[in-house]
């Protein structure tokens, strides 16, 4: 019979370097835990697969901040602050942020332009003195015993090392680290299918004039191409915006399935090289129909970002879920270390639907509770981002970005927090780290005054 396995030899892996605070992960959960943990005074590494950070906002060309905003009984507010509006502000410094813009006419998104969000997180981080290193990847943990991550293993161009530190925070975005350690996790609804991945793109070279307002328009000509048989979309939701200059617009007209229709699994190779390959044969098709669009007849693409766009992989079992219902009932929570705003975005066969908290009659967001942050298990670890605790119809709503801040703040401040009482995370007074949020300028709901502006 064909080897099934090969046993690898044992070996010693040299200590990369010992921490107080290690991060996997640079989206934006990791950002805002490591630059919030070292601005504490803690010794702070932020661990990222690419040369750059920002996630799928960048390695998956979102170009867009979804979850910042949220419609407070029929009026609109940036209800995500603290070490966002930090790396905001240096965003806008550098031209790249776009005006907040109306999604389905109830609540705001805000476009960026990627290069600026890369250099305005490696200028925050270095502001912050966050000790970075680029081109690793997760490999597994060492546990001093079943509840307790003693080094974080990483594969670099150098070869493996390890990173020991006091306290892990998982923000992967697939729960690499949290499922090493033997955290319990979920994958999908019910019969473990997780959310349809896109394939973005970005295309140069349009008429902002004759364009016009082309969003608008673009569903009624997708209907006419789709009855005429002369195109097909593998959904009918398709995002084409303008970013800031107005020539370039990103676009998302993608959803990638395997052969039996389901979504992609992003965290198995043989679907992930699939997804890679079939998400690029659907940008160009977008790419061949956008081009009979008006305004749109000299364009070309300027970038198909560096991997596909994955929503949903593994999501950790903690201390608490967030769900669906909580989304949808603007639920509140003693232990709130923040909100979202976003709405519940379930990507279905074909298209995409948004389910809404009542508007205006409902204050449009729901709290974060603490406990969605940690794992059942192991002390030492903090989960931040897309792989928190949380039900897949939860998860659909706070796993965009701007919910991720905000569990990447309060994970950070958490660290800081429990080196500095020598406790456990889950030990620490809830109590001290909202008032240590407040003091950051986060809102976190429980009575505080909304926000105001955009």
């Amino acid at each position: 019979m064909p080897q099934k396995s090969i046993q690898e030899p044992a070996r010693e892996v040299p200590i990369y370097g010992e921490y107080e605070v290690a991060v996997l992960g640079g989206g934006p959960a990791g950002i805002a835990a490591a630059a919030t943990a070292a601005r504490a005074g803690k010794r702070t590494l932020l661990i990222e697969r690419y040369g750059f950070l920002g996630g799928m906002g960048t390695a998956a060309g979102v170009t867009n901040f979804c979850g910042l905003h949220g419609n407070v009984h029929g009026e609109h507010h940036r209800l995500v602050q603290g070490i966002a509006s930090e790396l905001l502000a240096r965003i806008d410094r550098l031209d790249g942020l776009n005006k907040p813009h109306l999604i389905l006419g109830k609540v705001f998104a805000q476009a960026y332009d990627t290069a600026a969000y890369k250099i305005a997180a490696d200028d925050l981080l270095a502001t912050h003195k966050v000790d970075i290193l680029f081109h690793a990847l997760g490999a597994g943990v060492v546990m001093s015993d079943e509840r307790r991550i003693d080094a974080l293993m990483v594969e670099t161009r150098a070869g493996r090392r390890a990173v020991r530190s006091e306290i892990f925070i998982d923000c992967s975005g697939d729960g690499d680290l949290a499922a090493w350690a033997g955290v319990p996790f979920e994958v999908g609804d019910e019969q473990g299918h997780p959310l349809y991945p896109s394939m973005m793109l970005r295309l140069n070279g349009i008429d902002p004039e004759k364009a016009g307002d082309a969003w608008r328009t673009i569903p009624q000509l997708m209907e006419q191409a789709t009855a005429a048989r002369t195109h097909r979309f593998p959904r009918r939701s398709a995002i084409v915006r303008p970013q800031r200059s107005g020539i370039e617009w990103r676009v998302n007209f993608t959803q990638v399935a395997r052969e039996d229709g389901h979504a992609i699994n992003g965290i198995e190779p043989d679907d992930l090289t699939r997804g890679e390959i079939e998400g690029r044969k659907q940008a160009l098709a977008a790419f061949e129909f956008l081009r009979t669009v008006p305004g749109f007849e000299k364009s070309y693409i300027v970038d198909l970002p560096p991997q596909l766009g994955i929503r949903e992989t593994r999501r950790i079992k903690g201390g608490y879920q967030l769900s669906g219902e909580d989304v949808l009932g603007c639920a509140s929570f003693e232990d709130s270390i923040g909100v979202n705003g976003w709405p519940i975005e379930a990507h279905i066969p074909g298209d995409v639907v948004f389910t809404f908290p009542p508007i205006p009659e409902s204050r449009g967001f729901n709290e974060l509770p603490y406990r969605m942050l940690l794992p059942e298990g192991v002390d030492n670890l903090l989960v931040a981002g897309r792989c928190a605790s949380m039900t897949h119809e939860g998860q659909s709503a706070a796993r965009v970005s701007g919910a991720c801040f905000v569990m990447g703040e309060a994970a950070g401040s958490a660290a800081a927090l429990a080196l500095a009482g020598n406790r456990m995370p889950r030990d620490i007074a809830v109590e001290k780290l909202q008032e240590t949020l407040n003091q950051q300028g986060a809102f976190i709901g429980r009575g505080q005054a909304v926000p105001e502006g955009l």
